[in-house]
Parts: C-alpha cells; sequence; structure tokens
C-alpha cells in the first residue's frame, strides 16, 4: 500500500474505530466482503447481494458507510454500498466542484 492510500486512513485510535463493533458484520467471514481476484460476473453479484443482506439491518450501516466514502475505501462493501456504488457517489459529489472551479 502505497503512503499517499495510507494517509487518507484515520489515525489508529481505538475510538476511530469503535463503531465497527456494533456491527452486524462482525464475526461473519470477512471473505463475504471482499472479492477474490478475478471474480466476476454472477459469482460477484451472488457474494455482493449476499454481504449487501448482512448490511441491510446493521445498527451502524451510515457510520460504516460515511467511513468508507470519507476514506475513499476502494475495496469491498462497506455500509450498504459495493465498490462500484461508491465510485459513483465519490464521482457525483466530486464533478460539480470540478466544474465550478474550471475558468470560463
Amino acid at each position: 500500500m502505497s503512503v499517499g492510500m495510507v494517509a487518507r486512513l484515520p489515525w489508529p485510535i481505538f475510538s476511530s474505530y469503535e463503531w465497527q463493533h456494533g456491527g452486524a458484520c462482525e464475526g461473519t467471514d470477512p471473505t463475504l466482503f471482499f472479492h477474490p481476484d478475478g471474480e466476476r460476473g454472477a459469482a460477484r453479484r451472488d457474494r455482493d447481494s449476499q454481504a449487501l443482506a448482512v448490511c441491510s439491518g446493521c445498527a451502524v450501516l451510515d457510520a460504516c458507510r460515511q467511513h468508507a466514502l470519507s476514506v475513499r475505501e476502494p475495496y469491498g462493501v462497506w455500509g450498504g454500498t459495493t465498490e462500484t456504488e461508491r465510485e459513483l457517489i465519490d464521482l457525483r459529489t466530486r464533478t460539480p466542484a470540478r466544474a465550478a472551479s474550471r475558468p470560463a
């Protein structure tokens, strides 16, 4: 992992990650939330659907999603969102700022 990628993460202080202890995913095999190399198509959709089902009733869903968006988490299912969904959210929130900063 490059220094730039690590720099975007919060400090390793317990309170920064304490919200995770209330997660519906606690105790679930983490491989459900992260795709193996080369996983595509129906296999990936099925695994993502299973992970999203775990997230659906989670007490810390919002905190998890906020964390993933704030650190621009590139991998896995976090806060009821897939990698692709977070990329789209990021693009939507950043595009207006870029357009507004361009000279006319």
